[in-house]
């Protein structure tokens, strides 16, 4: 469907507002320009029916389709981060102190989701990365 102008924008500024969002399920017909969608809680301001010239057919993509592999969660709802390479270093002035920071590569998380974490608390937790 289209976003509506005016007021509400997704929570998008006006120019970096996608041009449609969805796809979303059509719950029924209710006349013949008009349908009544399924829509999210967080569009929950929005009325749930549409007039057809809003509304876009979706064509399935199977480069839409987000492959994932299964976590191993605990009883409390939490999984382990594991470790998988340090990408790189930095010293981070702080007043006259240096603190040495490494950029980490995570289990499960891709390059562009790296943290930069303490050296110190890395070498503590993983020594066998750092035996230089």
């Amino acid at each position: 469907m289209t976003p509506m102008k005016g007021v509400l924008r997704f929570e998008e500024k006006e120019k970096s507002s996608p041009r449609f969002v969805g796809p979303f399920k059509i719950l029924k017909r209710i006349d013949p320009v008009a349908y009544c969608l399924v829509l999210p809680p967080s569009l929950s301001v929005i009325h749930v029916a549409f007039h057809i010239s809003m509304l876009r057919k979706y064509v399935a993509d199977p480069s839409h389709v987000v492959d994932y592999e299964p976590l191993k969660i605990d009883e409390n709802l939490s999984f382990e981060e594991l470790l998988v390479e340090i990408l790189a270093r930095e010293v981070k002035m702080l007043h006259n102190r240096g603190i040495a920071l490494v950029k980490v590569l995570w289990q499960n998380h891709q390059v562009e989701e790296a943290t930069w974490e303490r050296e110190d608390d890395m070498r503590a937790r993983y020594p066998e990365l750092f035996e230089d």
